[in-house]
């Protein structure tokens, strides 16, 4: 039957009377057009019941490979600096070691006021009074503070100041005030507050 044929056929075919029961005797043209149809529709199903799920599991895939490879080229970066890095950490353990070993233990803290005073002895200072105040727990250390009072000349309060600083232990001062002692002008009085730290692990050892 010729393509005129067909279309006259389609042209004059009553929709509505159309059963799917009867489709052997549809058109020719209708029945290739239903069976397109009809492949279409499959191939849309399976595109959504099966590889819809396969790609977005492949875009999940290609997320966990970019954040592997940024992985990987960090830790790569890591390894190539492993030897300067050991490097570093035994240089600030050795730094660490050595401070901590100026860090005097509760124990050695009157060895340590006893050369303060040695120090202001020394530099022909009058001790008023070197007075500890109660430590003060901090997270990783014990703070332990005192007062301290002497008197002198500006010069011997200088070299005493240099010497507390320049004491094996370490000591830091704070709150220095200096005020005139006596009618000449020569004589001072110097009164700060000093802190010396022992570490929290020294101390719970015992």
């Amino acid at each position: 039957m010729s393509a005129k044929g067909e279309l006259r056929r389609l042209r004059e075919l009553e929709w509505r009377e159309l059963d799917i029961k009867e489709a052997g005797s549809w058109p020719w043209s209708l029945q290739f057009i239903c069976c397109v149809l009809l492949l279409c529709l499959t191939f849309a199903g399976m595109h959504w019941y099966l590889a819809a799920p396969a790609a977005e599991e492949l875009e999940q895939v290609r997320a966990e490979e970019s954040r592997l490879l940024r992985d990987y080229r960090s830790k790569a970066a890591q390894a190539a600096n492993l030897e300067v890095m050991r490097s570093e950490m035994e240089n600030l353990e050795s730094r660490m070691r050595t401070l901590q070993q100026m860090l005097p233990t509760g124990a050695e803290i009157p060895a340590l006021i006893d050369d303060i005073s040695g120090t202001a002895i020394d530099n022909q200072l009058a001790i008023d009074f070197i007075r500890l105040r109660a430590p003060v727990e901090r997270e990783h250390y014990v703070e332990r503070p005192f007062d301290i009072q002497v008197q002198g000349d500006y010069h011997r309060l200088a070299a005493f100041l240099a010497g507390v600083a320049g004491l094996p232990r370490i000591v830091t001062l704070h709150d220095m005030t200096l005020a005139p002692e006596g009618d000449n002008g020569q004589n001072l009085r110097l009164s700060l507050l000093a802190r010396t730290y022992s570490y929290r692990q020294d101390e719970e050892a015992p």
